[in-house]
């Protein structure tokens, strides 16, 4: 009996040249988050075609299943939203909207995932299977969350994904059990005074010095309340006040963010810091007001899905795997793993030959073999996943 392997073989052998076309028109045509309609309309119209009947979110993004429609069910998961960055590649298939691009390998994603669901839809699947297209990850009003809302893990056991990676040559594979990602929160402190003359400054209160304290002495103090190891770093990355040399103004604002790769220190920061920036700024007199927001906890792989996800690379390829270092950079796929157990890897898309580029960068081009490694990733993935059910 033909396995899922061997069908995706097959299949991708006779659908390269389609599943490239379907890349260069995403990559060709990105749009932001919470825009991507014709991301979306596209999507829909290329299942529809292949037979399968997709479910369309409120607003943008999609899911299809495929399978028995009762029993286990694994789920794979791409992002389609680009960034507000202007191309700078070269490419004959760059982005014709000015200012926005794919610079964050979302359309490989979403090309594996696609790839991924037509093939699988000319297979006799013993258990089911959910591709999920989710809009929105590039913000912090992230999509992932919404997707869940709208019954996107209904039903599902397991769910994984890819990032790409240009770090890494292409056909590799990065994984990693436990943080593979890290949490980013949002730091803001607004300070207020009455304003006054730089040569009195103590007959009003200061607020460029009350926000000097906060830039130098928070991030310094939180090195001494949290454990080191937990990799949390807090940067200022805006200080905003006043306008003259000669006069202290009414009122200031700081923005940093902080970024930890222990889920248990992001669930419990945000206390700790809102009360060292009042001890900071107690002795100084102002009146201040603290916005704090969270934004993603670290993506935590499951164990047995992370061992998972290396046994179905090794089967492709048995030198493919190497361990991927933990990201300081945020990914909302988090959110799916607080409700079921899963894991996401790093997808090599370096051609091994010149420069590596970097995600959100206007130049980055990946080497598009990646895309077929992706897939046969992912269709290795449901095979072990029926075998194990």
């Amino acid at each position: 009996m033909t396995t899922i392997r061997t069908h995706i073989d097959s299949w991708l052998a006779a659908n390269e040249d389609t599943v490239h076309s379907w890349r260069h028109h995403l990559h060709q045509h990105p749009e932001l988050s919470h825009m991507e309609y014709d991301t979306t309309a596209f999507l829909a119209r290329t299942l529809r075609e292949h037979g399968l009947e997709p479910q369309l979110f409120p607003g943008t993004g999609l899911m299809v299943d495929l399978g028995p429609a009762a029993g286990p069910r694994i789920a794979f998961r791409a992002d389609i939203d680009a960034l507000p960055i202007d191309e700078h590649t070269g490419l004959s298939f760059a982005s014709v909207h000015a200012g926005v691009m794919h610079a964050c390998g979302h359309d490989v994603h979403t090309t594996v995932a696609l790839a991924t669901a037509v093939a699988l839809s000319t297979y006799p699947l013993r258990t089911g299977v959910r591709v999920i297209f989710q809009p929105a990850e590039e913000v912090m009003d992230g999509g992932a969350q919404e997707v869940i809302a709208w019954g996107g893990l209904d039903g599902v056991d397991q769910i994984f994904a890819l990032h790409a990676e240009p770090k890494l040559r292409v056909g590799l594979i990065g994984a990693r059990a436990g943080a593979i990602t890290s949490a980013g929160d949002i730091v803001e402190v607004r300070v207020t005074g009455p304003g006054g003359h730089s040569s009195r400054p103590h007959m009003t209160v200061d607020v460029v010095y009350a926000l000097s304290l906060v830039v130098t002495q928070l991030p310094a103090l939180l090195s001494r309340r949290v454990d080191p190891r937990t990799g949390t770093v807090m940067v200022f990355g805006a200080i905003n006040a006043g306008y003259a040399a000669n006069a202290i103004p009414e009122h200031g604002t700081i923005a940093g963010t902080i970024r930890t790769a222990d889920i248990g220190v992001w669930r419990t920061i945000e206390p700790l810091v809102r009360e060292l920036v009042t001890q900071i700024l107690a002795p100084t007199g102002c009146n201040f007001d603290i916005r704090y927001t969270k934004g993603v906890p670290p993506v935590v792989n499951d164990d047995v899905s992370t061992a998972m996800l290396v046994s179905a690379a090794q089967g492709i390829d048995p030198v493919s795997v190497v361990e991927a270092p933990q990201s300081s950079g945020g990914e909302d796929f988090s959110w799916y793993l607080e409700h079921v157990p899963g894991a996401m890897a790093r997808l090599g898309c370096w051609s091994g030959a010149g420069e590596k580029f970097d995600l959100h960068r206007a130049d980055l081009v990946v080497d598009p073999r990646c895309i077929g490694v992706g897939v046969r990733l992912f269709g290795a993935l449901a095979q072990n996943f029926a075998l194990d059910s």
